[in-house]
């Protein structure tokens, strides 16, 4: 018998230890607690964000169609009506996620009783996806999912799910949840996925109708490219103005081109480069 009690008090101490090694389970996040939050596949939680990195929509210039097109399809589903998942297209530094982000500062200021969320899940993450939409779905809030530079290179199969929850899972996608991504990528596989395919498929048709039917998945396809000169120095004199920077706008104009010009682009992401640049030197902090 004493034998049989030192193996019960022996399990009894694995049994704690074992349950000491073991995380605590992180506390679900009340989704209602703010208005922006980042998912953490690896806890798995969703992260609050008190201040989201975003310029206000005025200063975004040269996408007026973009602008118009997102902000009434974001503002449908803010009512609860019918709204396609986006996929933001084309040249870096044109003001893809930008417009996504300021978007949603927008319509939740237009419409603060839609109390809509905006959710950003990482590139790396997308096998996730399943997870935050139970979690999205049952919050019950309407929740702006976003995706900022997604695409699939090599061997990577996660576009399939993607695929099937965008649109063709049993279940489909929650009424409270509208996915929004960015791509440099008009189709998001990479060519030789495509070229992979195309090896081993009865017809060559195949590969090409498997790298669009994702991109199918979004109903809206909205184009961004590199804006002309005069666009350029506008969007740099926008961010000038907003600022308060205290230089004349015949010096700005000038050397905004000639900064867009020693860079071979001109984008939003180069005016504002040049804005810091410029604040820098005029050692004049920017404003929020």
């Amino acid at each position: 018998m004493p034998n049989f009690d030192l193996a019960i008090r022996a399990l009894q101490d694995i049994a704690e230890a074992l349950q000491r090694a073991v995380p605590a389970r992180p506390a679900e996040t009340d989704l209602h607690a703010a208005d922006a939050f980042v998912w953490h596949a690896d806890t798995p939680r969703l992260e609050p964000v008190a201040q989201v990195n975003r310029i206000p929509l005025a200063l975004l210039q040269g996408i007026d169609r973009q602008i118009e097109t997102l902000a009434e399809n974001t503002r449908r589903f803010a009512r609860g009506l019918p709204a396609n998942n986006a996929l933001l297209w084309g040249a870096r530094g044109t003001g893809k996620s930008s417009l996504v982000k300021a978007v949603h500062a927008a319509v939740a200021d237009e419409m603060p009783e839609a109390r809509l969320a905006l959710v950003e899940i990482h590139r790396e993450d997308i096998p996730t996806l399943p997870t935050l939409l139970t979690r999205l779905r049952v919050s019950g809030r309407r929740c702006l999912l976003f995706c900022d530079d997604l695409s699939f290179d090599g061997q990577d199969t996660s576009y399939k799910s993607l695929k099937a929850l965008l649109e063709g899972g049993i279940e489909g996608r929650p009424d409270n949840v509208v996915f929004y991504a960015t791509s440099n990528r008009r189709h998001l596989l990479a060519r030789d996925m495509v070229e992979n395919e195309q090896s081993t498929a009865l017809h060559a048709g195949e590969a090409v109708e498997e790298k669009v039917s994702l991109s199918d998945r979004f109903g809206l396809w909205l184009g961004f490219h590199n804006v002309d000169q005069q666009t350029f120095v506008d969007i740099v004199l926008g961010y000038v103005r907003h600022h308060g920077l205290p230089i004349d706008e015949d010096t700005v104009r000038r050397e905004a081109i000639q900064w867009a010009t020693t860079r071979g682009s001109r984008s939003g992401r180069v005016a504002w480069q040049y804005i810091q640049d410029l604040a820098g030197r005029l050692g004049q902090p920017l404003s929020g």
